[in-house]
């Protein structure tokens, strides 16, 4: 898991640069559930190159303290919000921070990195930062697998150089809404869970897709020469099937719920 982790932390620049950004709704769904005011504290789990952040500091909320375990990213995200001195950057795996035990949250939120948290203790430690009408808010990008033509050949692309990548078995939207609202119940931790899905297509150049999706842990990991392969692959594919560009679904599905009063 530790190797997971630092794998985004390898490519710092290129997330900034390819990983779409969460869309607006998401936030101000939060916001309206979480009942949420500009002077509200929050405090971000896994805040990568703080593209979450970002969508907070947007509806003018930014008395944010990040927890970051990658080094260049949390250095990318401080500077980033380097004017905005309430945004705090820590560089620190979310497990072996020791809070103060003073500070209480309005909202614990994490967006695509509350599954690198183990379960037995990450959901207990978000709700023992929270008030006691504090909100959870977890959201991930979840890859949807399309059946059209140029991706029907870059699979095969991925059969050749790596199979085990290749998306035609990932678990569809449903069944990671099922698991993941499985998971914050049976923490007994959270009440009144409420989820949602954004979806939309976005258009990328071949270049600009191979970028995306060497933002990715198995991606990262792969062999430089079996990576260079495989990404050479699907550029001839995009380019002489599609006309040097591909069009991506992107879903993003948000869980939030309340802390239990009792907790």
């Amino acid at each position: 898991m530790t190797l997971l982790k630092q794998s985004f932390n390898v490519v710092a620049d290129s997330y900034e640069k390819y990983r779409p950004t969460y869309p607006k709704e998401l936030f101000e769904e939060i916001i309206r559930y979480a009942n949420l005011d500009v002077d509200d504290t929050l405090l971000e789990i896994g805040s990568g190159t703080g593209k979450a952040t970002e969508g907070f500091v947007k509806q003018g909320i930014s008395t944010i303290t990040c927890i970051e375990y990658g080094h260049n990213l949390a250095q990318l995200t401080q500077k980033k919000f380097a004017s905005y001195p309430a945004i705090e950057v820590i560089h620190s795996s979310f497990e072996d921070w020791n809070h103060p035990e003073k500070d209480k949250y309005n909202l614990v939120f994490s967006g695509t990195a509350f599954h690198f948290i183990p379960h037995d203790n990450g959901y207990q430690k978000a709700a023992s930062l929270l008030k006691e009408d504090g909100v959870l808010a977890l959201f991930w990008f979840v890859h949807i697998p399309s059946h059209e033509s140029v991706y029907k050949s870059i699979r095969k692309a991925y059969g050749s150089y790596a199979p085990h990548l290749e998306d035609s078995h990932a678990p569809t939207l449903a069944e990671f809404i099922e698991k993941q609202s499985k998971q914050t119940l049976e923490s007994g931790a959270f009440q009144d869970l409420r989820t949602h899905t954004y979806t939309w297509n976005q258009t990328y150049t071949a270049e600009e897709y191979v970028g995306l999706l060497d933002t990715h842990s198995g991606h990262q990991l792969l062999p430089s020469e079996q990576k260079e392969s495989l990404y050479q692959e699907i550029i001839n594919v995009i380019v002489t099937q599609n006309s040097g560009v591909i069009t991506k679904t992107h879903a993003v599905a948000s869980f939030l719920a309340r802390k239990k009063n009792y907790y």
